[in-house]
């Protein structure tokens, strides 16, 4: 994916993690461009969203994507090919949270078929970094 192509993200975060993350650290990470935001260009401003998966499996995203996408076209002229999808690290990495999402393969697959590009990772916490290179957490 290229984010300079972008003009509107779409975080998404486990449903589970969201009833307790207001997604603050991961709102930080985009507007700081750090973690799984490096590669966004810090000269640009991206509008953005968070959205949960809908719960397991994951299936009730597609729902929230494709009304996503739908409002923008049809209110602001917003294509799908400026939106992107940035799966959190809640859903992506071994974490405190918990582990990765079992159904993550699943989510890529129905984000694919939407005709949307997707990222992974949101905010990459040293702590949570440094139990991973000592084998608490997997990589």
């Amino acid at each position: 994916m290229d984010p300079s192509t972008k003009d509107y993200v779409a975080i998404v975060q486990c449903h589970i993690v969201k009833q307790r993350c207001a997604g603050y650290f991961c709102e930080q990470a985009l507007q700081q461009r750090t973690g799984g935001f490096a590669a966004y260009p810090a000269d640009r401003t991206y509008r953005h969203v968070m959205i949960d998966c809908g719960g397991c499996c994951g299936r009730g995203l597609q729902r929230k994507l494709a009304n996503l996408v739908h409002q923008l076209e049809k209110q602001e002229g917003i294509t799908r090919d400026r939106v992107a999808v940035q799966l959190s690290s809640c859903i992506t990495k071994d974490s405190h949270h918990g582990p990765p999402c079992p159904h993550l393969d699943y989510l890529k697959t129905l984000i694919a078929r939407m005709n949307l590009e997707v990222g992974e990772d949101t905010r990459i916490s040293r702590l949570t970094e440094s139990r991973r290179e000592s084998g608490e957490y997997q990589a």
